[in-house]
């Protein structure tokens, strides 16, 4: 029996909540400021990431029990926002201060790969088109620039 659609997308969260401790665990918050210019507390991480968390799990309760092609476009693109282009901030991040950016472990070994296999099963369950899939990864992305520009560098570029 092949996994859906409706029932993978529980592993984004899941790999969520695994990354979140890995970047707290490892001091992304103090990380982030010392290489990246950027000003977070670890207070506003928490807070940012319970925020963020509801909203995934919102839609991946809306995902999970409807068909519509509109829950499965917003659900991958915040997922994507968070996941996906996550894992490419984390390699950027890396290369860029040639550092060990916290969370670059969950972020490769979970985000890359679940955030694809959710793009194919949405294409292969009809949920969505390729096109639906490449567009909501393409909202994602400035999900993720406007999360990087306005929490951590808090509306400047450094």
């Amino acid at each position: 029996m092949a996994m859906r659609f409706e029932r993978f997308l529980w592993a984004m969260p899941a790999a969520y909540a695994l990354h979140i401790c890995e970047e707290y665990g490892t001091g992304f918050p103090a990380w982030m400021n010392q290489h990246m210019h950027a000003s977070m507390t670890n207070a506003a991480f928490l807070m940012n990431n319970a925020l963020f968390m509801a909203v995934l799990l919102s839609l991946s309760t809306w995902a999970s029990l409807g068909t519509s092609r509109l829950s499965a476009f917003l659900f991958l693109g915040w997922a994507s926002g968070n996941l996906f282009w996550n894992f490419i901030f984390h390699l950027a991040t890396t290369l860029i201060a040639d550092s060990y950016s916290p969370g670059l472990v969950t972020a490769s070994l979970l985000y890359y790969p679940v955030s694809i296999l959710a793009g194919v099963l949405a294409v292969r369950d009809k949920r969505l088109d390729l096109a639906g899939v490449l567009g909501a990864f393409a909202v994602g992305a400035a999900i993720m620039m406007f999360v990087i520009w306005a929490g951590l560098w808090h509306f400047h570029i450094p």
